[in-house]
């Protein structure tokens, strides 16, 4: 009799506990009627609460949120529906203390039914299921309707009913709910030496597995994790409980840590300070100083750069053809020029920026791959970089490091943007709306002066003709430049860094400012411009009479021309290109090809020299060689005199010109050498 009083004293000292916090909740939701109207008028029934904001005004409250979160939120739900704000609520917390920040790897048995913040990269995610969170039962004996609450895995029954019926129940109907499951990882940066990222199964329900949300989720998104720490029992396989338990976390709110530039939120104070930046005829400029500017000089690589960051537009013709508006960019150059300080600062700055190195990336990495998945039993998709880096940018250093057979996988990605994988059963193309800024190191390691810049880059023409612009860095000597370098880096280290012109979040917030609104189209005088550039580069006048003309420029580089235009009008939050922008793309374009594409000998710029490697001046020498050797087989016969052929050439070719290319037909396999001082044809 004692023992039951003493639990009424408890039950009323709780009672009271109980309906305080709903009077303090309903007293916060009256002060902060502003923000609750904002959550109203986006629709759906769910309440985004600052947890800063309520610590200011009741301590109480948060206190017991982070304690004991499940019957705290519950009852703030309570209050949100008995002030009639609306029905069937759900609280989702954010900005939480830094207190309650815990590492995967340092969660322990302490923390468990506690309100924890984890970081990290989602590494699977399953399908999004259905799942019974309470039954109603009717008993056949008396009626009675019987509400069971499914919280364990097994489906539950009423085991008994108040007229004293066991067993034999009808299932009226249940009550469900859209439940995900997902497998979160350590963010690499937390690691420290050579540990290994520990996993953590994460369970999210109802609203966070919305459609809109289940994008932010997909494998390999870094997110932050709001939620309640939880023991799930593992069965024995002889039927029983384990005394060993699984911990996981029941999400109350996802936050995604990585956003795409159209998904940067922009208020109407950053809008204002973004069209008075466009205003400034120098933009251009101070966009570009503000990028690495730990790195002096390099004004028209930073300008591609810039370019790079805003990218075209992307177009879909009435056909169903594509074509891409992003811009990829080859940095070619001597070792201690700055490329990977440059890559590194363009990963971070760009939302979704993946870096990767070429002696460590695969194929896989870097497109995607197929793993046996040992939650669904079967086969799953894990997303390479360049899927990861989708409407972002990936870095690629020491391209040229990379294995031939995985950089064939980039050819696609650059060129269709899509990555299209068949292994095992599993059949799927994915989009990789991804820009690339690569840098390599010449064949020898550092660019031999004396030999053509396109024989020195040891990548395969097809993987360099993908890129738009291709820019070489050469650390040559020069007294006044190396003053103002060794200044400019000694300064670097005095200040520890100089600051960006722009800063660094207003500089995001411009680009997607500018990529959410602006479309520009070409105008008649761009079209004009660009369409005399390419027509008069590709009909000069050459020197050197010979078989086949060189060309200057190809259509790829005409698209490439009308990407950047697009770029540049962009940056100027202007809708339509102008001439002006038609001559910045140009002024890049000729200034890259000057560096790369100039021959010498024809004195004109050849597109050759660095798609394929083999000037136009160089392959007609070799024609000439092969069409000699074709004519002296009917007089000779097979085995021909190498003598004979420089007969034949005198006047026309020197020795060493015929030797060169006798060498680059024997490589090719039009001919071989049977023995000294004699060729014949394969």
């Amino acid at each position: 009799m004692a023992e039951e009083g003493l639990l009424k004293k408890e039950a009323k000292q709780i009672r009271p506990k109980m309906e305080d916090l709903i009077i303090e909740a309903k007293g916060f939701f009256d002060f902060y009627k502003k923000d609750l109207g904002q959550s109203i008028r986006k629709g759906g029934n769910v309440v985004y609460l600052d947890f800063m904001k309520l610590t200011e005004f009741s301590s109480r409250l948060s206190d017991e949120i982070l304690s004991h979160p499940e019957e705290t939120l519950r009852l703030i739900e309570l209050a949100i529906e008995e002030s009639g704000f609306m029905k069937d609520v759900r609280v989702r917390l954010f900005d939480l203390p830094k207190s309650q920040e815990i590492k995967v790897r340092n969660i322990r048995s302490k923390h468990l039914n506690e309100m924890i913040v984890i970081e990290g990269i989602i590494r699977q995610s399953s399908d999004v299921r259905p799942q019974v969170v309470n039954a109603k039962f009717e008993c056949p004996s008396c009626g009675t309707v019987i509400s069971v609450l499914q919280i364990e895995k097994k489906f539950h029954e009423p085991s008994r009913c108040s007229c004293g019926r066991r067993g034999g129940f009808k299932l009226l109907s249940k009550e469900m709910v859209d439940t995900q499951r997902l497998v979160l990882e350590e963010s690499p940066e937390s690691l420290s030496g050579g540990e290994q990222p520990k996993r953590i199964n994460v369970f999210v329900k109802e609203d966070l597995v919305e459609p809109k949300m289940e994008e932010k989720t997909t494998p390999g998104s870094r997110i932050k994790v709001i939620g309640i720490l939880k023991e799930v029992p593992v069965p024995l396989s002889t039927g029983g409980l384990s005394t060993r338990f699984e911990l996981a976390v029941e999400v109350n709110n996802l936050i995604p840590m990585e956003e795409t530039f159209e998904e940067l939120d922009i208020s109407d104070e950053d809008e204002k300070k973004i069209i008075e930046l466009s205003k400034d005829p120098h933009i251009f400029e101070n966009l570009a100083s503000s990028i690495a500017p730990s790195i002096w000089g390099y004004e028209e690589i930073k300008g591609s750069l810039v370019l790079q960051l805003f990218s075209g537009v992307k177009k879909t013709h009435t056909d169903g053809q594509k074509s891409r508006g992003d811009i990829h960019i080859l940095l070619i150059g001597d070792p201690g020029v700055a490329k990977s300080v440059t890559l590194n600062f363009m990963a971070n700055i760009s939302p979704k920026g993946r870096y990767v190195v070429g002696k460590s990336a695969s194929g896989a990495g870097l497109t995607a791959t197929v793993v046996r998945d040992e939650y669904l039993r079967g086969w799953s998709l894990e997303a390479g970089a360049m899927v990861l880096a989708n409407k972002g940018l990936v870095c690629i250093d020491e391209l040229e490091k990379m294995d031939p057979n995985d950089r064939s996988a980039m050819h696609e990605a650059m060129e269709q943007q899509t990555i299209t994988v068949s292994k095992a059963n599993v059949q799927a193309t994915l989009r990789a709306e991804t820009s690339v800024l690569a840098a390599a190191n010449p064949k020898f390691g550092r660019f031999d002066p004396y030999q053509p810049i396109a024989q020195q880059i040891d990548l395969p023409p097809t993987l360099i003709n993908r890129f738009d612009v291709i820019f070489t860095l050469r650390d040559l000597p020069n007294k006044s430049k190396d003053e103002r370098i060794a200044e400019h880096v000694l300064f670097e280290h005095q200040r520890e860094g100089e600051s960006m012109k722009i800063p660094r979040e207003l500089f995001r917030k411009y680009v997607a400012y500018a990529k959410q609104r602006i479309r520009p189209v070409l105008s008649d005088e761009a079209v004009e411009t660009i369409k005399r550039f390419y027509v008069d580069l590709r009909n000069k006048p050459v020197a050197s009479e010979s078989i086949v003309r060189p060309i200057p420029i190809s259509a790829r580089q005409l698209q490439a021309l009308i990407r950047m235009s697009e770029a540049s009008a962009k940056l100027r939050l202007s809708n339509v290109v102008s001439k002006e922008d038609a001559k910045r793309s140009i002024d890049l374009m000729k200034y890259y090809l000057m560096q790369v594409g100039y021959d010498y000998e024809s004195k004109t710029i050849d597109i050759d020299r660095i798609s394929t490697g083999i000037a136009t001046s160089q392959r007609n020498k070799i024609i000439t060689v092969r069409e000699v050797i074709i004519g002296l087989e009917d007089k000779i016969g097979k085995l021909i005199p190498v003598e004979e052929i420089e007969k034949e050439l005198e006047g026309k070719l020197g020795k060493e010109e015929i030797e060169d290319a006798i060498i680059k037909l024997n490589s090719s396999g039009d001919i071989f050498r049977p023995r000294k001082g004699y060729v014949q044809r394969t």
